[in-house]
């Protein structure tokens, strides 16, 4: 349906692409990956026409539409919404706005031609373009008093949302995007992934959501030394399988057959994993055809996130009576919060509203008043937090070694070579601790601010959005090291498989009151009492 041909693209003298080729079916979903600056979006932009290649060549099969997730939230500031999603269709949008140009001039002339593209209307199913786009939006989460509403009086979030309904409005036979799940809550990411899953057209992905590439992804294309290999089966299955390739080619001495047999082993596994899905016959026939050479060792660096504690925590950690918050206008965040925090809590902390939980933290951190209530840490408790806005923490033109010696404690580890221990295990080796920490990227300030965090040895973490910015290497590396974390954890994800591996207890930020569970993540969101009473605790519809 979507083919590459030989494309390479070249910045300067940065060749990102090298002669690659590649080709996209019907029915499949490709999750596209790769590490920081290895050319993902750059990568869909050349599909979608919007940036030419240094040579080679994209080829859509006559005929098929292909549709784009649009990245400009503000592209359609004058349209309304309703009108915003039925734009998505290109060629049915043209033949709506030259029907309706040729009424608003009618005459015997221009007739015909009007009855010629009603027949193609009709045909394109035109006639119910309205009542479909709204039904996508409803799905989407946005209510119908907001269908006719401009996109420039929307806010900003469900931007995201219309702009996602213009993008999947029409089935278009290749849809594209990139970071589809951004600013989308957990209810709207579940009924695009349930989506996706049944799509029967193409879809390509950048996504930086693991359980959203696990639960839509038939395919993974993976952007490596200027190549793109495409792999089947969903994100997990390309990890663990590059995982086992690296152990093998360590392992030279192992029989070929005793590999073999591990992979079978592996491949069995997983073909059982996918028995729930709706690709999964297909999906388990690819599997069971692959062989050792199909799976190759990745060359992803995954930083080494260890959290070790200056000492254990008493029993008593953190205790909350009556705290309430309210935005700048008055508009209640939450209130009613009481809780009680144990040692070796890891805890979840959730709200429809991120104002409401970076007001949380902000609280407890001291850098913010509540309205009412209190909060006490207990006297053991060593904290470190890790906030949604950390830019208040790189103003100063510092490198990174001596960024980092602000937040050391003892002569030792003020020593360039301890700082450097830490830097490097955050992939800032060599001239990169040097570098000016001011010209950072997002993720390389993540990765700061974890050094940062590593140094302090505390027994409490406290984390605001902790997987904003960082690829799926720095995301796995960080779950897997707060899973190893003996000490309590406080969080905020949207990442769902983050929430879902290391919380054992939720607590739910409301206007009218809190929720408070040691459930899983899963088991949280699935129990239809605690849905029913979120949806009566919030205010207003989000």
């Amino acid at each position: 349906m979507l083919s590459v041909s030989n494309l390479s693209v070249q910045f300067g003298k940065r060749v990102l692409f090298d002669e690659v080729n590649v080709s996209f079916t019907q029915g499949n979903c490709y999750g596209i990956i790769g590490a920081n600056g290895a050319g993902k979006s750059t990568f869909l932009k050349i599909l979608a026409g919007e940036i030419d290649p240094t040579s080679g060549s994209v080829n859509l099969e006559p005929g098929r539409r292909m549709s784009v997730l649009e990245q400009n939230h503000n592209a359609y500031d004058e349209v309304a919404v309703l009108e915003t999603v039925v734009m998505g269709n290109k060629p049915l949008y043209k033949i709506k706005k030259e029907i309706d140009a040729l009424y608003a001039d009618y005459n015997d002339e221009n007739a015909d031609r009007i009855g010629e593209l009603q027949v193609t209307f009709e045909e394109m199913n035109g006639w119910n373009a309205d009542s479909d786009a709204a039904t996508l939006l409803s799905n989407l989460g946005i209510p119908e008093v907001l269908h006719y509403t401009l996109m420039s009086e929307m806010d900003s979030k469900l931007k995201v949302r219309v702009l996602l309904a213009q993008a999947l409005f029409g089935n278009p036979d290749v849809l594209i995007m990139d970071e589809p799940t951004n600013d989308l809550d957990y209810e709207t990411i579940t009924w695009l992934e349930n989506f996706l899953a049944s799509y029967e057209n193409t879809v390509i992905v950048v996504s930086h959501d693991r359980h959203f590439l696990d639960a839509v992804c038939t395919n993974i294309a993976d952007i490596d030394f200027g190549k793109i290999n495409s792999f089947s089966g969903n994100y997990s299955f390309w990890y663990e399988s590059s995982q086992l390739a690296a152990r093998q080619r360590a392992q030279q001495n192992k029989k070929a057959e005793d590999k073999a047999k591990e992979l079978q082993e592996f491949i069995q596994r997983f073909s059982a994993n996918v028995a729930k899905s709706k690709q999964a016959t297909s999906r388990k026939k690819m599997l069971e055809k692959l062989k050792i050479e199909d799976i190759k060792p990745s060359s992803r660096r995954y930083p080494a996130i260890i959290f070790e504690q200056e000492r254990e925590a008493g029993d008593q950690i953190l205790n909350i009576e009556n705290l309430s918050a309210k935005s700048e206008d008055g508009e209640i965040l939450f209130q009613n919060l009481n809780l009680n925090l144990a040692k070796g809590d890891k805890v979840t902390i959730l709200s429809r509203d991120s104002r409401a939980t970076t007001a949380f933290y902000e609280i407890i951190n001291g850098k913010r008043k509540a309205d009412t209530g209190t909060c006490h840490w207990g006297i053991t408790t060593i904290q470190s937090y890790l906030p949604a806005d950390n830019s208040e923490y790189f103003n100063e033109n510092l490198n990174l070694v001596d960024w980092l010696r602000q937040w050391a404690k003892t002569e030792e580890e003020r020593e360039e070579v301890y700082i450097r221990g830490f830097l490097g295990k955050m992939l800032f080796s060599g001239e990169e601790a040097l570098k000016k920490c001011t010209v950072l990227s997002g993720g390389e300030k993540v990765r700061c601010m974890l050094s940062r965090m590593m140094m302090i040895r505390a027994n409490v973490l406290m984390l605001d959005e902790p997987t904003n910015h960082l690829d799926l290497e720095s995301i796995t590396a960080f779950n897997n090291s707060l899973n190893n974390f003996k000490g309590t954890v406080l969080f905020t994800t949207h990442d769902h498989q983050f929430a879902q591996t290391v919380a054992n207890r939720i607590v739910e930020l409301t206007p009218k009151d809190t929720i408070d569970r040691y459930l899983t993540f899963d088991e949280y969101m699935s129990d239809k009492a605690i849905r029913e009473q979120r949806d009566k605790m919030y205010a207003i519809p989000v």
